[in-house]
């Protein structure tokens, strides 16, 4: 019942962009409970982080992930089925995803960092107009800066972006905890 006053983020994208405020607190929380899921068990990850997957009270500001449907336990195994299709939504994929690799809590990042530039820009980061096209540009291509597409965002929203972005896993947030930490910090700065 509770989900009743909750729409997914993609639902709210569909009708109009979030405040920077909003962004910022949404992506915020989203971190504090993807630590939560890696602290308790570090072998466990989404691997599908994405707005239709993430459901947002307007009234609360309160977000909650749903859809654990293919988190699974890190056991090398690669985020292809056995036909070779990838699982989840290649737009929010991180690099290594794609490329069929193991992948662990690195993975969620990525993707936060895809969500949090939708939810600044009303855009993805990476677009075409094939899945070949697609998963070139998560592994291959640089996207377009944040602050390009809305130039009057903090100096905060292009750094964080771009750290969760770097299509080497090593270079990310080393955790939801530190991409967290850095959305505190930012949000102290530009917000208060």
């Amino acid at each position: 019942e509770e989900y009743l006053a909750c729409q997914t983020l993609s639902d709210i994208l569909d009708e109009h962009t979030f405040s920077n405020l909003e962004a910022y607190q949404i992506i915020r929380q989203l971190c504090i409970i993807l630590d939560v899921l890696h602290q308790q068990d570090p072998q466990i990850i989404h691997r599908d982080i994405k707005p239709s997957n993430i459901l947002y009270d307007e009234k609360t500001n309160e977000v909650k992930v749903a859809d654990f449907g293919i988190a699974r336990v890190m056991d090398g195994s690669a985020t292809r089925t056995r036909t070779g299709d990838l699982l989840g939504s290649p737009l929010y994929m991180s690099p290594e995803q794609i490329r069929g690799e193991s992948v662990d809590f690195y993975t969620d990042i990525f993707s936060l960092g895809v969500t949090f530039y939708q939810l600044l820009t009303g855009e993805l980061p990476f677009k075409a107009d094939n899945i070949a096209n697609l998963t070139f540009q998560i592994v291959q291509c640089k996207y377009k800066p944040v602050d390009e597409v809305r130039p009057e965002l903090p100096a905060s929203a292009k750094r964080i972006i771009a750290k969760a972005l770097q299509k080497n896993p090593a270079n990310r947030y080393a955790s939801a905890a530190e991409m967290q930490r850095a959305l505190q910090d930012a949000y102290a700065r530009d917000f208060s």
